[in-house]
């Protein structure tokens, strides 16, 4: 991780250490905004839920010093970070006095993707926990999607690879079944308020696998999110999103893409090399079969019980 700064630790016997300048009374937390931050995906992996499961049990008593710091980064996750820590956070690049904590918590602690092990938390917090808190700090107004009058869905767009061929087709299907459709294409520079507020508010969120669908900790409990696998990704699709939006309260669909519907397999047939060559393999287009699909949706609406078995 050559964009995260490795930190030192001195022990009291190796040098003399120098005067306080400020003693606090509370613990510090000590971690780095390196890293792919930007990536939504890595910023919930690995800081913004890891930061819960090391912090919560503070109770907000901790106070944050920040290595590698962003601006940038720190405003856009701000409300989450005021409401973990009460205290103004320390850029550690720019801060040189001398600072004495009673305690500190060196990096943070991971347990896999997008999850909490509540048996290794103090406090024994879940991803329900994670997400409660989390609409508390972004202050988001639905809890669960029988709140929602309107069947609001929300396709991810993406505009390089993994593209929707026929994403007008999506839409119009999706309307067809009476969803209110809204088509975003989240990048780094998005406002994640607004963004948290968006999806907080729709029933269904349908992206095919990226970093977008990342944005599912925002959807209500009850919501669905429907993953459209490419062809060849069912591994870490089911690693990164499958298993994790389980544990946050949610119903997870996935539509596997099947090889008539990805362009690798329209451009190269199904025998060649490269279908099976990873970096070949993020770099597919999609054009579902909109019969699938709105079987896709029906089933959707059936979670939600807006849908009557046939």
């Amino acid at each position: 991780m050559k964009q995260v700064t490795p930190v030192e630790i001195r022990t009291p016997n190796s040098y003399s250490p120098p005067r306080c300048d400020i003693t606090h009374e509370v613990p510090a937390a000590i971690f780095s905004s390196g890293g792919l931050t930007g990536n939504l995906f890595h910023e919930f992996n690995e800081i913004i839920i890891p930061l819960f499961i090391t912090c919560r049990h503070f109770r907000s008593r901790i106070r944050f010093i920040i290595t590698d710091f962003k601006p940038w980064w720190v405003r856009k996750f701000g409300p989450y970070l005021s409401k973990l820590s009460r205290y103004g956070i320390i850029n550690s690049g720019k801060d040189d006095r001398v600072h004495c904590f009673p305690g500190a918590v060196i990096g943070l602690k991971y347990h896999d993707n997008l999850s909490c092990n509540t048996s290794s938390i103090p406090g024994g917090y879940s991803m329900l926990d994670f997400k409660r808190f989390l609409r508390e700090s972004f202050n988001l107004k639905t809890k669960h999607e029988f709140e929602i009058e309107k069947l609001n869905l929300i396709i991810i767009s993406r505009r390089n690879s993994m593209k929707f061929l026929n994403e007008g087709d999506m839409v119009r299907v999706a309307k067809e079944l009476g969803f209110r459709v809204t088509v975003i294409s989240p990048g780094r520079k998005s406002n994640l308020q607004k963004m948290s507020e968006l999806v907080n508010s729709c029933s269904v969120l349908v992206g095919a696998h990226g970093t977008g669908l990342t944005n599912a900790v925002f959807l209500p409990a009850g919501a669905v999110l429907v993953q459209v696998v490419p062809w060849g990704l069912d591994r870490p699709s089911n690693a990164h999103f499958g298993g994790p939006v389980r544990q946050m309260g949610l119903h997870y669909i996935e539509y596997r893409i099947s090889p008539d519907e990805s362009t690798l397999v329209e451009i190269y047939g199904r025998d060649h090399p490269v279908i099976t060559d990873s970096a070949s393999l993020y770099g597919q287009d999609l054009r579902l079969k909109i019969d699938r699909f709105k079987e896709t949706l029906e089933h959707a609406l059936y979670l939600l019980g807006r849908l009557s078995p046939n």
